[in-house]
């Protein structure tokens, strides 16, 4: 949506450099006059609030990386001495460590924020592709990131991810066995992933720049999802009107950034991240950093098999498709409105969508077996030896009645009580959940598109702002969602 350059150099060091490498006039007309549609809200602050983010875990994680040693005998003791012995190594350690947890909770809402405004429609659908590669990187990023530290969650964490990726057949061993470095986890796993956590952060930087890039070719969506359609009475240039607002989300942002730096630095991890990895004791319950629960929950939620095709892999298919569904998304959404403020059963299916994501996070991070709730009371099942030396089994209603019922038996016969209840598992939570999830996408947003009548919606962002009457559905209906005003400042046709 850039037009006309406006930048003019006033010194003879910048017409000299204008005309050999016009480097500030990129920025001036980046970030400062560029065209940004009037009635942005605080949804759209999140791309700067990313921005700042991806800085805070480079700069930190070049500092960690200096002290960091990778190798099964020392990384978890290097970790301890950057906690204890670096000065200030116990801060730049949690703000790295919780500054990933901000990263995801600000690209959450970023991905929401999109969703919900339908970012993703022509003509940016290379826009929102970018976005999911900036995604997809930092899910991979986060995951060996997680594994450096060579705790107890890092090493089966690690252990079940990789032995997961030698169910896909055919490539799946070999990609386990070059992503471990050999039959098992050891130092080359820790060098690899060492590496990759480094170098990946400098990839993710590159393709933001795309992803700016394809932005600044496009412009801005906005709340309506109405095409700009006069630069003069639809748009504001970016500063200092945008850059004002950035600013003071960034500062909230950074504030709340600030509390669980200080006052709750671990609140967000797993406690026995913090007792060295041990290949011979399991945890009880493994589970991720809690942004990636949600998949985690997807792939646990498969339990049976289809035809040849096992649960294991089944379950890796939907883990993976519950990302890659994402790519598809803008041609997926068969609406030919772009935001659900106008979508009233969309926005139902939408605040669906929303509470199936945050209901799997909270089944992932569960025993598939624990139970959500109870239906009706324990039951209570005795194995012994009967009379003749057979095994038996005998129920009861009370532990009293069990109790009495084994001061009976004689010494040679073994009595072993277990203690069942029946209610609503969070296996199943998660399949339903799950199974929403998928609907949403491949049949609820197909359908929608179809029968869905929308609500009015404004002529202009102008008349969006100011308040003026509001044309009815169809009379707009050729101008939303066309091509957004490029490459000049004169009215979209």
């Amino acid at each position: 949506m850039s037009g006309q350059s406006t930048y003019e150099p006033k010194t003879g060091f910048t017409k000299w450099l204008d005309a050999r490498m016009p480097i500030v006039r990129l920025a001036h007309d980046s970030f400062v006059d560029f065209p940004t549609p009037k009635n942005l809200n605080y949804w759209y602050t999140f791309g700067g609030i990313l921005a700042v983010c991806l800085v805070i875990q480079i700069v930190t994680g070049v500092v960690l990386a200096m002290h960091y040693v990778a190798s099964t005998d020392a990384a978890f003791a290097s970790v301890e001495r950057i906690m204890r012995d670096v000065e200030y190594g116990w801060l730049i350690r949690y703000i790295h460590s919780n500054g990933a947890s901000m990263f995801f909770l600000a690209v959450y809402l970023h991905m929401f924020r999109g969703l919900y405004y339908g970012s993703y429609k022509e003509p940016r659908e290379l826009l929102w592709i970018l976005g999911m590669v900036i995604y997809f990187l930092m899910m991979a990023t986060a995951f060996m990131g997680y594994v450096l530290p060579w705790g107890q969650m890092s090493y089966h964490g690690a252990s079940v991810i990789t032995n997961l990726l030698g169910a896909i057949p055919l490539v799946g061993e070999g990609i386990k066995t070059y992503l471990q470095g050999g039959p098992a986890i050891g130092d080359a796993t820790l060098n690899r992933f060492f590496s990759l956590h480094y170098l990946l952060p400098f990839v993710i930087a590159g393709v933001v720049i795309l992803h700016i890039w394809a932005l600044h070719v496009t412009g801005n969506n906005n709340p309506t999802g109405v095409s700009v359609k006069n630069v003069k009475a639809d748009t504001v240039p970016f500063t200092p009107y945008y850059t004002v607002k950035d600013g003071f989300a960034i500062i909230l942002f950074l504030i709340m950034f600030a509390v669980f730096v200080f006052y709750f630095p671990n609140v967000l991890g797993h406690a026995d991240n913090y007792i060295e990895a041990n290949p011979l004791q399991t945890p009880t319950h493994i589970v991720p950093e809690w942004y990636l629960l949600p998949f985690y929950a997807i792939l646990r939620a498969v339990t049976f098999d289809i035809g040849p095709i096992e649960a294991k892999l089944l379950g890796v298919i939907a883990m993976f498709g519950s990302i890659l569904v994402l790519f598809a998304l803008p041609w997926l959404d068969t609406s030919k409105v772009r935001s659900m403020r106008y979508r009233p059963l969309a926005q139902q299916c939408f605040l669906g969508f929303v509470i199936a994501c945050v209901v799997l996070g909270f089944a992932g991070a569960n025993n598939p077996d624990d139970l959500v709730f109870k239906f009706g009371a324990d039951k209570l099942a005795m194995s012994y030896t009967d009379a003749n030396g057979g095994a038996a089994v005998r129920t009861f209603t009370e532990f009293a009645e069990a109790n009495s019922f084994l001061a009976t038996l004689p010494s040679s016969a073994a009595g072993a009580l277990e203690v069942s209840a029946s209610g609503f598992k969070w296996l199943w939570v998660a399949q339903i959940a799950g199974a929403y999830y998928f609907a949403f996408f491949f049949i609820l947003l197909p359908l929608l598109g179809v029968i869905e009548k929308p609500k009015a919606r404004p002529a202009s962002i102008a008349d969006s702002v100011h308040g003026k009457k509001k044309t009815t559905a169809a009379a707009v209906a050729a101008t939303s969602p066309g091509p957004q005003t490029t490459g000049s400042l004169k009215p979209a046709e």
